[in-house]
């Protein structure tokens, strides 16, 4: 077993890959043609989105709209960079709402926490040391 993707549910996927684009830099690997689903490269693991009605297809009961909730959901997305401050910055610039803003961790970690449009929690954070 590996880890494969993670995917979001999101109101409009066109819009999450392209706030993923301009906030963090991440290219498009993939956009269905129906819109309904899209992909970012983001290395071994695979980060996509997918619209709420697939959702709503995929799922009986439903599910929780991220973007709509009042708070994020307990899942989050980490972003490992060098450059924390700058690119909670760049997140804020694009759109992102910020949680918390960069700070020391006590185990060695700078880290930060922004939701974005589309409601996705994205902690930035440094690289953690062996």
């Amino acid at each position: 077993m590996k880890f494969g993707y993670t995917i979001a549910y999101v109101p409009d996927v066109a819009a999450s890959l392209a706030f993923y684009e301009t906030a963090f830099g991440l290219a498009r690997r993939f956009l269905h043609e129906s819109g309904m689903y899209g992909e970012l490269d983001t290395g071994a693991t695979t980060l996509a989105f997918a619209a709420h009605a697939m959702g709503a297809a995929n799922f009986v009961g439903g599910h929780i709209h991220a973007d709509s909730a009042p708070q994020p959901l307990g899942v989050e997305v980490g972003l490992v960079t060098d450059d924390v401050a700058g690119a909670h910055a760049r997140a804020l610039a694009a759109g992102a709402r910020e949680l918390a803003a960069p700070s020391s961790k006590p185990w060695g970690q700078i880290v930060s926490y922004v939701r974005c449009p589309d409601g996705t929690l994205v902690e930035l954070c440094t690289p953690m040391q062996a």
